[in-house]
């Protein structure tokens, strides 16, 4: 948040809310993350639903 908010001059409330959303979507899909194991938030969700979808097919009744 830092880098975003502390670093940028923003001109406009648009520019402002155009550089937070870009930043944001930096954060939780493309930046690893090192208690992710160094992967991006969305690429660790992706794996934990493979992960979970896996389990559920060897073990139907844990759905239950």
């Amino acid at each position: 948040r830092y880098e975003c908010l502390n670093e940028q001059w923003f001109l406009s409330l648009p520019q402002a809310r155009q550089c937070i959303a870009d930043w944001r979507q930096d954060y939780n899909e493309v930046r690893p993350h090192s208690s992710l194991g160094r992967i991006p938030p969305a690429q660790f969700a992706q794996q934990q639903r493979i992960q979970t979808n896996a389990a559920a097919n060897l073990n139907p009744q844990v759905l239950d």
